[in-house]
């Protein structure tokens, strides 16, 4: 995947440039765009978590259509779960720090969180192989498979949402 802040520094407008060698303004100019860069990541990611919240739904159709069976209820609530993580990568924090904050977010700490960003990709991954099991389960009608396949994912979206809450303590040290 290509690296986004290389991305937002290349595609500078005029007045980002003249921002960036302003002196007071430059430091602020590189914390802004490495914001940016992972926002966009964080959109990536929410955009890839519901590519994969419309996968369990298709799944959810061919339950419905090879066997009503009790998966259907633990799916709903797969796929709830699945929008419950999309909105909290969506609107999760950027990093911003006030200028008498009780703790300050450095640079260096803006590229951690798009480092911590970018790595969570590899959970989404793992979430798909995992949905993939699903649908050829369920196009097997093997329900036991399906059902370990829907634990599966249930425990992968979970771990997701559980690294992705640490993000900012882990960013800012704080986490005890």
């Amino acid at each position: 995947m290509p690296d986004i802040r290389e991305r937002v520094e290349e595609d500078q407008g005029i007045l980002k440039k003249i921002q960036s060698v302003i002196p007071g303004f430059r430091g602020y100019r590189k914390k802004e765009d490495l914001r940016d860069a992972d926002r966009m990541l964080r959109m990536q990611l929410a955009d890839k978590l519901g590519l994969q919240r419309r996968g369990l739904e298709e799944c959810r159709g061919v339950l419905v259509q090879s066997y009503g069976s009790k998966e259907i209820e633990t799916l709903g609530g797969l796929i709830f779960t699945f929008k419950k993580v999309e909105g909290l990568v969506t609107h999760a924090e950027m990093g911003y720090s006030g200028i008498a904050a009780d703790i300050q977010i450095k640079e260096d700490e803006l590229d951690r969180l798009y480092e911590f960003d970018a790595a969570m990709l590899d959970h989404i991954t793992s979430i798909a192989a995992s949905i993939d099991s699903l649908k050829n389960s369920l196009m097997a009608a093997d329900e036991q498979n399906s059902y370990k396949d829907l634990m599966n994912i249930k425990a992968r979206i979970t771990a997701f949402e559980d690294q992705f809450n640490r993000r900012m303590n882990v960013i800012q040290g704080t986490e005890v």
